[in-house]
């Protein structure tokens, strides 16, 4: 079935800003209509969607599906499926795999099985250097004619600035983005938490905020230099949003995303549970916030370790108001699994990284929506239109004759998620056992539903 009506939900569609009760009609895997009163044709199925918010299928601009060579930790087909569950109906996967995505034959290979397993739509990125090793450039225009919707070394950092502009001028002859994992060796070295306060406490080596700021710096100076788009991944620290900031007030081709877990937690809960709080004393969330101080877990819990890391209350909140006045325009995951048996090991030697694709919308609605730090509408913008527009994709709209992939969720369903919960392969969240508020209804891709709370629907 690739044919729906949607009927009774609240339609909200940041790219025509469109917010308003209203019916969406699905023919043969296109948006046919959107409005009011609208009857669907004899053997059309109906979706009633009362009281849900019916939006443009979600997109993922950040995701690690670890095919091929890792398949241990994910598979397209189980990251996929977890995409799903989460509401997003298009993922864009990272090249940092084995061997890396620096060459067309790869890309053919993700597409194919894409294809054959996957039940969302899977972007790729290539890679801006051979082997992701930071020394020689990757045939760009080769990537970019296999078919790639960005270059990115994610995982890593090219270091040599002049490789990178390079880079840059390719990357702007064929029309490509630059996404950029922000990190300089020489002051990050061996980090493996935020430096301060929490990691002199907890004897951990430290990954300091400037380790990140000075790439950053460094972007927005090569942006404006060559007139490439560069895209800063994950920011994490206040420096960065207010780099950024700046350069664009100046119209430099600039942009950066973030991702739930930099603006929900701090270091602090590295120290765990009981230590959960800000350096004033203070508990770090406000009235307006889930009562996350109520979760139990061990200090050095290594899923609370991620590149880059966790970072102090004021960065978390620089991060919210970046969200919140534009400055960051796109919300994703860094989706990273893991094995259990790398996770659990000491803090220092586990894998940087942690899964998030099923968690990041309601996680997104706590901390924006609900405390009505921004509305729903620019919410939903973040997670469709705007990635949409950054990597030149025919998808994050619901106008007539636009593939059908919508995205229907419940802002205010509660609910606790569990392992049980999870698609994925790997289980490294620090969010299991966590009362989040905002659940994915449905999923919909090319007007088939691919993932369902009623699961008969699903495999309809």
């Amino acid at each position: 079935m690739n044919s729906l009506l949607l009927t009774g939900g609240r339609v909200v569609d940041p790219a025509n800003n469109f917010d308003a009760a209203a019916d969406v009609l699905i023919l043969d895997g296109k948006i046919s209509a959107v409005g009011k009163h609208l009857s669907a044709p004899g053997g059309v199925e109906i979706f009633d969607a009362t009281g849900k918010i019916v939006s443009p299928g979600l997109i993922d601009l950040h995701v690690h599906l670890r095919e091929p060579g890792q398949t241990a930790k994910e598979t397209i087909a189980t990251g996929t499926a977890a995409a799903a569950r989460g509401g997003f109906t298009s993922i864009v996967c990272m090249p940092n795999t084995s061997p890396a995505i620096d060459n067309a034959g790869t890309v053919a290979l993700i597409h194919e099985r894409a294809k054959a397993e996957g039940v969302v739509n899977v972007f790729v990125t290539g890679a801006i250097t051979k082997g992701i090793a930071g020394e020689e450039l990757a045939p760009i225009g080769g990537l970019k004619k296999a078919g790639v919707v960005a270059i990115t070394d994610d995982g890593h950092c090219v270091q040599n600035n002049d490789l990178m502009r390079r880079a840059c001028e390719y990357a702007k002859m064929f029309g490509l983005p630059v996404m950029d994992h922000c990190q300089d060796y020489s002051l990050v070295t061996d980090g493996v938490m935020h430096e301060g306060y929490w990691s002199t406490v907890l004897g951990l080596r430290g990954w300091p905020s400037a380790g990140e700021e000075m790439i950053v710096a460094r972007n927005i100076l090569l942006a404006e230099l060559t007139g490439a788009n560069i895209h800063c991944q994950h920011l994490s620290a206040a420096g960065s949003v207010a780099l950024i900031r700046e350069a664009k007030k100046r119209g430099v081709p600039i942009s950066g995303e973030a991702c739930p877990h930099h603006f929900t937690l701090t270091d602090a809960a590295v120290a765990g549970s009981e230590k959960f709080w800000a350096q004033d004393g203070k508990n770090l969330f406000s009235a307006a916030d889930a009562d996350f101080t109520a979760r139990q877990w061990p200090a050095y819990d290594t899923n609370f370790k991620m590149n880059p890391p966790l970072r102090s209350a004021k960065d978390r909140a620089a991060i919210l108001e970046g969200l919140t006045d534009g400055t960051i325009d796109i919300l994703c995951s860094d989706h990273a699994p893991h094995c259990d048996y790398e996770k659990e090991v000491e803090f220092d030697y586990a894998p940087f990284g942690i899964t998030g694709l099923e968690t990041e919308l309601a996680l997104s609605l706590m901390q924006l929506v609900h405390p009505k730090r921004i509305p729903l509408m620019h919410l939903i913008a973040k997670y469709t239109v705007n990635p949409a527009r950054l990597l030149q994709l025919d998808k994050g709209t619901l106008n007539v004759g636009a593939d059908a992939d919508v995205t229907v969720f419940d802002p205010d369903q509660e609910w606790v998620f569990t392992r049980e919960d999870s698609a994925s392969k790997s289980k490294n969240s620090p969010f299991f056992g966590w009362p989040l508020k905002g659940k994915t209804v449905a999923t919909i891709v090319g007007g088939k539903i691919v993932w369902s709370e009623n699961s008969e629907l699903a495999a309809a």
